[in-house]
């Protein structure tokens, strides 16, 4: 078996002028996987290149792969993904991976982006306040959510309504009203952190509604789903299929 040129060409555009170590010490696995990552499953959807990157850096955060993150993440700015992109997808996973696991990623992100020229910190991308964030993200989780939201706050009991009320201000008044990434692919990225964790499947299923409601349809997810897979492996990701096809019509 050898690497075929379909697969090396898309390697190349990525890595251009790598050489892995892997290839002299487990040759035969990397002639199956680059065939496979690299060749017959970027066919097999509907993802730009671009936002194919994006979404697998979201899911290798999750994954905790701090080692493949930097090398993805230098294949991500070599095919034209902005450092306020990758930084904001970095940020929106404070809200669903937590700070603990992010924390490396975002020192990685730091080193790799200086290592290029890259001047920080970037410019900031927050559009609300302590005040306004509560109202601001009150507003964009129902237009996301609709009613379901005042369901919740109408159900939650009082010793968790504060829950509520960081998901409000916190997750979506703080994270999602920032520029860098418009509101398709912070839901497309936070879908792929969630699918990655795994055991988050109720979380998925809302993420799944939430993408539709703004434009991310059911092939748009399956195809991210589908670049994923290389990634997370197939018991994850045989999950998420699940959940959007519970969520979403053939």
């Amino acid at each position: 078996m050898a690497i075929s040129a379909e697969a090396q060409r898309n390697h190349d555009a990525l890595f251009p002028n790598h050489r892995s170590t892997l290839k002299d010490t487990d040759p035969e696995l990397i002639e199956i996987f680059d065939n496979w990552a690299f060749g017959e499953v970027p066919r097999d959807g509907i993802l730009d290149t671009r936002t194919r990157l994006m979404v697998q850096l979201a899911a290798i955060i999750a994954c905790q792969a701090v080692n493949e993150y930097r090398v993805m993440l230098g294949g991500a700015l070599n095919v034209g993904v902005t450092p306020i992109e990758v930084k904001e997808l970095v940020y929106q996973a404070v809200a669903y991976v937590g700070m603990a696991k992010v924390f490396d990623f975002l020192h990685v992100t730091n080193e790799v982006l200086q290592s290029r020229g890259v001047p920080l910190p970037l410019p900031r991308q927050s559009t609300t306040t302590v005040d306004t964030r509560r109202e601001k993200g009150l507003e964009l989780q129902r237009q996301i959510f609709g009613d379901r939201i005042d369901q919740m706050y109408a159900q939650s009991p009082k010793d968790q309504i504060h829950i509520q009320r960081y998901l409000s201000a916190n997750c979506f008044g703080v994270y999602y009203t920032r520029t860098g990434l418009d509101l398709k692919a912070r839901e497309l990225v936070t879908l792929s952190m969630i699918a990655s964790l795994g055991g988050c499947e109720p979380q998925l299923a809302a993420h799944v509604a939430a993408n539709v409601s703004v434009g991310n349809d059911r092939q748009v997810l399956l195809s991210t789903i589908t670049q994923l897979l290389p990634f997370i492996g197939y018991p994850r990701a045989l999950n998420a299929i699940r959940v959007i096809n519970e969520g979403t019509s053939a």
